[in-house]
């Protein structure tokens, strides 16, 4: 099974502010989140083999705190999307090209300067085909773009439903691997921090 998760909040998170590839650690809630995460896999007896987390602090921190002890593998395809020039705007008062954007997600580019969703789930994917042949229980630590990218790559049929879809720091979804085919991904926990 592959686990994916969300990670813990960071102050960029509270402020709501666009964070991209800002690199900053978990704050206060963000560490008990990923601990409360943590505590929930182990409470339904989940083993993990390997554990692969994108490169920046946030998400690194929320898969050592949530199963600690396992060495953590870094994968730069795991990364948050790149906002270009509109990484640490203020949600609450969006340019109006992110206003478009944001409006629908399936049929307006991303702005010039930001990487484009397409490229997102292009990336994940590959992660995901060269993860597939591993045995036992895999943990991705992650961000919700990058998040979003992965599930949008495991439900070809979603249309891209998962673009506009809220998911909380340190949700969790799983999937399997079944006759050599991902299953649909399914949210097993979300948080209530």
């Amino acid at each position: 099974m592959i686990y994916i998760i969300r990670h813990g909040q960071t102050a960029m998170n509270h402020s709501h502010v666009l964070q991209g590839r800002s690199d900053l650690p978990l704050n206060e809630k963000g560490i008990r989140q990923a601990e409360s995460a943590g505590e929930w896999l182990a409470s339904q007896g989940i083993v993990f083999d390997r554990i692969y987390s994108s490169p920046l602090q946030r998400a690194v921190q929320t898969a050592e705190l949530a199963v600690p002890g396992i060495p953590v593998t870094i994968d730069d395809r795991l990364i948050e999307m790149d906002y270009g020039p509109y990484e640490g705007t203020d949600l609450k008062s969006l340019t109006p090209e992110l206003v478009l954007f944001f409006s629908d997600f399936v049929n307006n580019p991303a702005p010039e300067g930001m990487e484009q969703l397409s490229d997102v789930v292009r990336r994940c994917g590959a992660f995901l085909e060269d993860i597939k042949d591993l045995h036992g229980n895999l943990l991705i630590s992650t961000h919700a773009i990058a998040m979003k990218g992965l599930l949008e790559y495991l439900t070809p049929d979603s249309h891209g439903s998962y673009w506009s879809k809220y998911i909380g720091n340190c949700s969790v979804y799983a999937a399997d691997v079944i006759d050599g085919q991902y299953t649909v991904p399914q949210e097993v926990y979300f948080q209530h921090i």
